[in-house]
């Protein structure tokens, strides 16, 4: 990066600190910590729920995700607008109308003490995990910029999130997302205008999309009913919906943004938008991972996107077996380069036949590439055998580094930090909101002070840093980081949505029924994620599903009283 991007960099990260810490000036309680005072308008709710959702994952895998898989993503989301409703509908205003601090403390009012904790513990575990995923993101940036080992700038990045999300609490976490999302819709609207701007000169936004829809990349929807395949229809409508609908719906990251609205309008229309927006500008980060394929069908791409393990395998005794590959890389991209403009006059041409030899061809050198892949892959593993081979995080970032002009760069870099500061930082203190209030307030200082309570809120807020500090130096070995979040959170968001749909909805279910029904449904989660029966998604469904089923079953056995709330 130039002198004049890290400029823009640091003068963007600063005015995002300095305006959350002026905004969260004068907090006394953990009323003002955790819940912002429950003033913000709804806008502010909307862009606070966006925020904490599309983490620096969001931009740095979802478009090397359509890189090399295609738009099948975006059914991910499909499900979306749906949870959001019913939120709207039943979650929003219990929770506003019991004044909680965190979704949990009404499972306490609906069930028992028991169920109140299983259910906080199955959050934190999760979340704590997940949020050291989104903590690992950004490092990869600066991994890359400056070339340093991704252990280090691990330590940097999380040092710097910690130390802003103990500062400023929920006010400063809410009012800096919302001018982190408005700098980052401008600055993603300026990469996919760039993109388009690389691609040769006859060749515009319509002519990309045809070639990257010729090499099967464009395919958003898929029809087919099939438990084995990760993104379909249904899948995202059913699978995404339950998914959605427990992490919006119970997950203290996010019900704590929707908590601070100033009513239950601002919390209904904060959603709404988040339900409208989310998906379209998921579609649209997706779609520029697809331009990027498209540019690189005119110029030859990286073999291997890391630039970092590149480095080290050009300084080591491999470097002439990698120099002979490359040299091969290079005339494999020159003849695909040939048989795209091939293609491209015969889509202009409608000849078809030609279509078909194009891509025939454009296929058989792929296949090329790939074995040559292998075989740096291979030279990889000799020069180190802890290297991790999924490159998809590296894709959009190694892109951007080495095409875009000086400034955007720095504004591009940008808007990957701010995601991640926003969305660390909303973790984290929904973690320590959490640890706070359904623990330590709960048994282990019931009558402490509101200093007291604010100070120990700081406290976990910085112990919780450490720990997802701890988790994010493990995540390289996750492979793709937007997958890797989702499957982690597909593995406990069914269960946790089923209690709550048992708290609303299954009046007859009691305590103990829920809380054994909770321990069996994960169980059977875990053992049929670890048999890989079936897609991910599904898991938020199955959770759900055999949590109700075993509750309706074990309080027939148990007979427990149900209390009302």
């Amino acid at each position: 990066m130039s002198t004049i991007d890290w400029i823009v960099l640091f003068f963007t990260l600063l005015l995002i600190v300095v305006y959350g810490i002026y905004k969260s000036r004068g907090i006394k309680n953990i009323d003002g910590y955790i819940v912002g005072d429950r003033e913000l308008p709804w806008y502010n709710v909307g862009f606070s729920v966006m925020a904490t959702q599309a983490s620096a994952i969001t931009f740095l895998s979802a478009p090397g995700l359509a890189y090399s898989s295609g738009m099948s993503f975006a059914q991910f989301y499909f499900g979306l607008p749906l949870a959001m409703i019913v939120l709207c509908i039943t979650f929003v205003p219990i929770f506003h109308r019991l004044r909680v601090y965190t979704a949990y403390e009404f499972l306490e009012r609906r069930f028992d003490v028991n169920t109140r904790v299983l259910t906080a513990l199955l959050f934190l575990v999760q979340r704590g995990v997940s949020t050291g995923i989104t903590i690992f993101a950004p490092s990869i940036i600066l991994s890359s910029i400056l070339h340093l080992d991704v252990t280090y700038t691990t330590l940097i990045i999380g040092t710097m999130v910690i130390f802003y999300t103990v500062w400023g609490g929920t006010k400063a976490v809410s009012y800096s997302q919302l001018l982190q999302m408005a700098i980052i819709f401008v600055a993603l609207l300026a990469a996919g205008v760039m993109v388009v701007h690389y691609l040769p000169a006859d060749i515009g936004f319509k002519e990309a999309l045809h070639i990257a829809g010729k090499s099967g990349k464009t395919n958003a929807i898929d029809w087919s009913f099939d438990l084995d395949n990760q993104y379909t229809v249904w899948t995202g409508l059913i699978g995404g919906f339950f998914l959605q609908l427990s992490y919006f719906g119970t997950d203290q990251s996010q019900v704590g943004r929707y908590l601070t609205g100033s009513s239950i309008r601002d919390s209904r229309l904060g959603l709404l938008m988040n339900g409208l927006l989310k998906v379209p500008m998921q579609f649209c980060i997706l779609l520029i991972g697809i331009l990027v394929f498209a540019y690189y069908q005119f110029h030859t791409p990286p073999l291997f996107f890391n630039n970092v393990e590149i480095a080290k395998i050009e300084n080591s005794r491999y470097n002439d077996e990698y120099t002979s590959i490359m040299q091969r890389h290079e005339a494999i991209g020159q003849e695909k380069k040939e048989w795209v403009e091939t293609l491209v006059s015969a889509i202009k041409a409608d000849d078809s036949k030609m279509i078909d030899a194009s891509r025939k061809a454009l296929q058989e050198k792929s296949g090329q590439d790939q074995l040559l892949r292998k075989e740096v892959e291979a030279l990889l593993q000799k020069n180190n055998p802890d290297v991790e081979l999924n490159d998809n995080n590296y894709i959009f970032l190694s892109f951007v580094t080495s095409t875009f002009p000086t400034g955007l760069i720095g504004l591009l870099i940008a808007i990957i930090f701010l995601a991640s500061m926003g969305a660390t930082a909303s973790a984290i203190n929904s973690l320590s909101s959490t640890t706070v209030v359904d623990i330590y307030k709960r048994f282990i200082n019931k009558k402490g002070s509101d200093r007291g309570y604010l100070n120990a809120s700081r406290f976990f807020t910085m112990v919780w840093g450490i720990i997802t500090l701890a988790v994010a130096l493990y995540a390289s070995q996750l492979g793709n980081l937007l997958e890797a979040v989702n499957i982690l959170g597909s593995l406990f968001y069914g269960t946790i949505l089923g209690i709550f749909l048992v708290a609303f909805y299954v009046k007859r279910i009691g305590g103990k029924a829920v809380f054994w029904a909770a321990i069996l449904s994960e169980a059977i989660v875990f053992g049929i994620w670890n048999a890989d029966i079936m897609a991910y998604l599904w898991l938020n469904l199955v959770g759900c599903v055999c949590v109700i089923a075993f509750g309706l079953i074990l309080q027939q056995i148990f007979k427990s009283k149900v209390p009302s709330v």
